[in-house]
């Protein structure tokens, strides 16, 4: 099957590239400029950007949503604000944030010993809930759906975004049971283009309304803040769902499969603790210093709880309302899949390990000839990690009628 992967030569990719996003710029401009004279659409003004592990000043934004879908109560400031069972605001509340240093912190040992490249981090880790740049409230309100597909990426990850779309992310209704999608985003990095990617980013989402961003800058730090703004977006707008697919733009995902998993774990009444996954049990904090994932003792020195591989995994409504709870009486950490491992500590629940979760790949090298071998993919629920390129192909593979494979395939 190597023929269905080989990389195209990036000669010819980047200018077509930079031609489409051109052209996809003066689509947008056009389409906004006929917004604004027939009155559609919401102005969004941005004073200042989040610097993620760089600054943190004053944030200040108006609401964006989706194309015909105004929140009427999207301010949420007003002091009778109708309210949702649990205390939760029935709108996202916060619009201006303010969210200066814990200055105490600065006067502690452990802190002035402290790797630098956590000091943002930990002096900011209260700041916790920010303004939305786009929002779609109306996402789950025409009807019960059945799952929700909830997809981390970045803005300048487009092409992902788009094989996503057109494979196990597009919305439709397989057997009554409604399926919608949602891209998580945050604001861009320092030192890119931030204004003409915030164009882009908008009129990407007037053409599918499928986008929540936060006033946040995207680093690694700040992946966490997804998770947490997640939760809370989630208790406000979307009480219908009965389930959460939760993964990167990178992966493929078999949606049959992963109904059939819904299926059989509703035959055997464990809704209400669902949480499948990727399980990483006896892991400890790494302390390579070169690491992606690095933690200095400071931050912490002990056994990390069982948590789950963050490129996909299934949970419940019922428990994500719980781990919203939970998570607010948590402090921050910088790795977002042992932040959610923490919240299921705290609920005393350990996440349950399937083996057609593979967020690490088939195998964990990535020659191997079985990480391009359709009829694991056939058999499997989430594979990491693949290009937009090398989803798109294995997914027309995977659906193909001629493809054979002689057994259920095993590992």
């Amino acid at each position: 099957m190597d023929h269905f992967f080989r990389r195209k030569r990036l000669g010819l990719l980047k200018p077509l590239l930079s031609l489409s996003l051109v052209f996809a710029s003066f689509l947008m401009i056009h389409k906004l400029k006929l917004a604004e004279k027939d009155g559609v659409g919401v102005k969004h003004t941005r004073d200042a950007g989040w610097c993620g592990s760089d600054c943190f000043p004053l944030k200040k934004g108006e609401l964006k949503t989706g194309p015909g879908n105004s929140d009427s109560s999207a301010l949420g400031n007003a002091p009778d604000a109708q309210r949702v069972s649990n205390g939760t605001p029935a709108s996202w509340d916060p619009q201006v944030l303010n969210c200066s240093e814990d200055a105490s912190v600065r006067t502690q040992d452990w802190f002035r010993r402290l790797d630098q490249r956590f000091h943002q981090f930990v002096l900011h880790r209260h700041c916790r809930y920010f303004p939305m740049l786009i929002n779609h409230p109306e996402k789950c309100a025409d009807g019960e759906v059945h799952l929700l597909m909830v997809v981390k990426s970045v803005i300048e990850q487009h092409d992902r975004r788009e094989a996503v779309r057109s494979t196990w992310g597009r919305e439709h209704t397989v057997d009554g049971r409604k399926i919608k999608t949602l891209f998580l985003l945050g604001s861009p990095t320092t030192g890119k283009d931030t204004k003409n990617l915030q164009k882009l980013i908008e009129y990407e989402d007037r053409l599918y309304g499928d986008i929540l961003q936060w006033d946040f800058m995207d680093t690694f730090f700040n992946l966490t803040l997804k998770e947490v703004n997640f939760l809370k977006w989630f208790d406000i707008y979307c009480s219908g769902v009965r389930f959460i697919f939760k993964g990167d733009d990178d992966v493929f995902v078999n949606t049959h499969n992963l109904l059939e998993l819904i299926g059989f774990k509703l035959e055997e009444r464990k809704e209400p603790q669902l949480f499948v996954g990727d399980t990483i049990s006896k892991a400890i904090p790494i302390r390579n210093r070169q690491s992606k994932y690095y933690i200095p003792k400071e931050l912490y020195d002990k056994p990390y709880p069982p948590y789950v591989g963050g490129g996909g995994f299934l949970m419940s409504s019922q428990l994500a309302r719980r781990l919203f709870v939970v998570s607010e009486d948590l402090e921050l950490y910088p790795i977002d899949d042992v932040f959610l491992g923490m919240c299921l500590q705290k609920l005393h629940l350990v996440p349950e390990m399937h083996p057609g979760f593979r967020t690490f790949g088939i195998t964990r090298r990535r020659v191997s000839p079985m990480n391009s071998e359709p009829c694991f993919y056939k058999h499997l629920i989430v594979v990491h990690k693949l290009s937009a390129q090398e989803l798109l192909r294995m997914w027309s593979v995977v659906h193909n009628e001629d493809l054979v494979c002689a057994q259920r395939t095993s590992m």
